[in-house]
């Protein structure tokens, strides 16, 4: 299978805060915000949610192709993309635009906050899902607001089945859209936060969101993630890091996993387990492409941690 990959692409810069947040934050000033947290360690990376996904689902060997509009900055991460053999294909770029561009900081709790300038991404309704010949799965993850919009209606109408990511996107949408969405998506990821701003647009309950999908995933970090089918609830276990260096891009290394066990026809609970362990891996590294491994060490490091094999 192939899957097609509509999202962001990005440039992140990664700042850490050595403190924590609620330390500066007055909570009874919260109306009138002024702060100013000085970051002495940043890193400029690779990211957006299409390019992260990519990665990592094209170490798995997954066949990949993601669709997105860049910027005329783009050509580091071109080069970048092609040491990695993932194409560029339906990759647009927008003349006079920046690419994506991501400022985010993270304090010693891991909260993050996040400044995102969308560039090219504005205009991600200029690709067509049409236009990638061969997709026969697909996802719709954080991107333009019409981009989402367009690409989960073309999914639709060329049935091809595609999980819906609403991720940091989520706030762009009104109750009827997300209900759209859900009508038109296949399965469903968000973690628990997202859920539960779902739930407040929509006015839906949680069974009736799950009725409208053929799975619904929910991920709760430390705790794990939940996959919601119409037969059962699986509970997915989290996967201990060996080090804790960097949160970003966890969810899109898991969306990877997600997909990666549709492509090959995996049942949830293996398909689960990959997606838990590969967020696990992203976190024991800075930056959000830069963990590496070879198929063999990842199905030896899932034997190890789950006692299971696939």
């Amino acid at each position: 299978m192939t899957a097609l990959i509509c999202g962001s692409y990005a440039f992140d810069h990664i700042m850490v805060f050595p403190d924590r947040f609620k330390n500066h934050i007055l909570p009874d000033k919260i109306h009138m915000l002024n702060v100013s947290f000085l970051v002495p360690d940043m890193r400029r990376e690779f990211g957006g949610c299409a390019g992260n996904i990519a990665y990592t689902l094209n170490l798995l060997g997954g066949d990949v192709m993601p669709m997105a509009t860049i910027g005329s900055d783009f050509t580091p991460y071109a080069e970048w993309m092609n040491q990695c053999g993932i194409s560029q294909k339906h990759l647009t770029e927008i003349e006079k635009s920046y690419t994506g561009q991501a400022f985010i900081t993270t304090d010693q709790d891991d909260n993050q906050i996040t400044a995102f300038h969308p560039g090219a991404m504005s205009e991600s309704h200029q690709n067509k899902v049409a236009d990638a010949s061969g997709a026969t799965i697909g996802i719709v993850s954080p991107d333009g607001r019409d981009g989402m919009i367009e690409h989960a209606r073309q999914f639709k109408e060329a049935d091809i089945p595609f999980i819906f990511d609403p991720g940091q996107g989520m706030p762009m949408f009104g109750g009827e859209e997300l209900k759209l969405f859900l009508e038109q998506a296949t399965w469903l990821t968000v973690n628990d936060y997202e859920m539960q701003m779902l739930l407040d647009k929509t006015g839906m309950s949680p069974a009736e969101v799950a009725a409208q999908v053929e799975a619904l995933i929910i991920t709760r970090g430390g705790e794990g993630a939940e996959i919601v089918t119409k037969d059962n609830s699986i509970m997915i276990p989290a996967v201990t890091a060996k080090q804790l260096n960097d949160p970003t891009g966890c969810g899109d290394a898991f969306r990877s996993g997600l997909l990666y066990g549709l492509m090959n026809n995996l049942d949830w609970e293996i398909t689960g387990r990959i997606a838990s362990l590969l967020g696990s891996i992203k976190i024991e590294h800075h930056g959000t492409q830069n963990h590496q491994f070879t198929m063999d060490e990842f199905k030896a490091r899932f034997q190890s941690v789950f006692d299971m094999s696939f």
